[in-house]
């Protein structure tokens, strides 16, 4: 893998790590250059440059702390550091840990962050994703007292909260989580945490379950806005928040937001291991419905994961059989929504991993037909997945009359997720463009895709 070498070699233990991954200069500084795209950032690193840092160059900090994670990832080790790599030690601390530290400060953190864009400052200040933070602590870091003004939250704290809730979740629906998503970190930052701050009462469970829900949307919506590392942080404190209030349910809610990351972001194991942490934690009890959405996660992630063909099916069956007896949910419950367009569109995600290209079209196809017209940004990009899949089976025809069915839907929504495959479908389809729906459709695209 390694080049021959025409000088001493100066950093043995970088060498040692690009050995144990096994794989060539390029295709690592790619990673590192993934890495760094996740956090907003473009950079340009090459095989060159590795060879530089063989020689003992040491990358700058924000540089480092992107090629630490990338190793991390690359090797498995989340717990890597720069010394590994054989850079100073404490040249890069890495994220803080969104496991400690009080919940509601971090949110409070957070939603300023979303606000006024502070995250694209530097790579220490962004929150990169991080592969330690998606692995649950052996022990939960619990607080004990939090500063702020006793006060006791009622029944309409916990209405407002959910209310609004609801309301920046239809917006996220309509338009994606490109939308609205500081506003939202407004109303985090000043009206919910405030309210968390030294709160008593009986309400104060369902007060925290309502911030939890909160997070768990914020944590969404950054997803879809391609800020990973954000997203991150606020579904772990989503967890958190859960926690505190001892509320099972919302805990696995947010540890099944998780899993779909990491699965999304190809980091497949600890999807799998997040999933099923989500399901572990409902055994004792929850809403049917509830129970359906997390155990076809945990087919998608065990698919993703392993490619256990019997097994992630057999977890499908089970999560279909829950959802034909399944008490109605509001609408306004997480998973409440977790209706059969939904498990038909897991069952593509599921089907797609484990290589059935065709099945996966078959439920992609059934599941953006029923969709309702407030899911639009749903819609987008269950139907750019469905296109995507069409070309990957040679019927670029097909994938653009779907694109082209969908053009106002794509053209209203802020999302990076439906930018993402998008993005691959015009890559793909190249050698297709003598076709004239595809030449139209490209048009499309071109009017929607953002420039990189």
């Amino acid at each position: 893998m390694s080049r021959p070498r025409t000088r001493i070699l100066r950093n043995v233990e970088l060498d040692a790590a690009i050995k144990r991954g096994s794989r060539t200069y390029a295709s690592i500084a790619i990673l590192i250059n993934n890495v760094a795209a996740e956090d907003g950032k473009n950079l340009r690193c090459t095989a060159a440059t590795l060879g530089k840092w063989l020689n003992g160059a040491v990358p700058v900090q924000a540089t480092m702390a992107y090629a630490v994670e990338a190793f991390s990832r690359l090797l498995d080790e989340p717990g890597l550091t720069a010394c590994d790599l054989g850079w100073p030690a404490g040249t890069v601390t890495g994220p803080d840990d969104p496991w400690r530290g009080d919940p509601v400060t971090w949110i409070t953190t957070l939603g300023r962050s979303e606000m006024l864009d502070l995250d694209r400052r530097d790579a220490l200040a962004a929150g990169l994703y991080s592969l330690a933070a998606a692995a649950l602590p052996d022990r939960l870091h619990r607080i004990t007292r939090r500063a702020g003004e006793p006060r006791r939250a009622g029944a309409a704290d916990v209405a407002r909260i959910r209310e609004t809730t609801r309301y920046f979740g239809d917006l996220d629906d309509l338009y994606g989580g490109g939308h609205a998503r500081s506003a939202l970190g407004a109303y985090l930052t000043h009206d919910v945490a405030p309210l968390l701050r030294g709160t008593t009462g009986a309400a104060r469970p369902a007060l925290f379950v309502a911030a939890a829900e909160l997070a768990y949307l914020a944590a969404y919506m950054a997803a879809d806005s391609g800020r990973p590392g954000v997203a991150q942080r606020y579904y772990v404190q989503s967890v958190r928040l859960a926690d505190e209030a001892e509320h099972p349910v919302m805990r696995a809610t947010a540890l099944r937001g998780l899993a779909v990351q990491a699965v999304e972001l190809g980091h497949n194991r600890a999807g799998r291991d997040l999933a099923d942490a989500a399901a572990d934690g409902i055994r004792t009890g929850a809403p049917v419905r509830t129970r359906a959405w997390i155990t076809g996660m945990c087919a998608e992630a065990l698919a993703a994961a392993s490619g256990d063909r019997a097994r992630a099916r057999s977890l499908l069956h089970a999560a279909e059989a829950d959802l034909e007896r399944a008490d109605s949910l509001p609408e306004a419950e997480i998973a409440g929504a977790y209706r059969r367009e939904s498990f038909a569109h897991q069952v593509g995600l599921t089907l797609h991993q484990l290589g059935d290209l065709a099945g996966a079209e078959e439920h992609y196809a059934a599941s953006v037909d029923s969709r309702r017209p407030v899911e639009r940004r749903t819609r987008a990009l269950i139907g750019a997945r469905l296109a995507y899949v069409q070309l990957r089976r040679r019927h670029p025809d097909q994938a653009a009359r779907t694109l082209l069915d969908l053009s106002d839907t794509l053209t209203a929504v802020s999302s990076e997720r439906v930018q993402g495959v998008l993005s691959q479908i015009r890559t793909a389809w190249q050698p297709y463009r003598g076709d004239a729906d595809v030449r139209q459709a490209d048009r499309l695209l071109t009017s929607v895709l953002r420039p990189a």
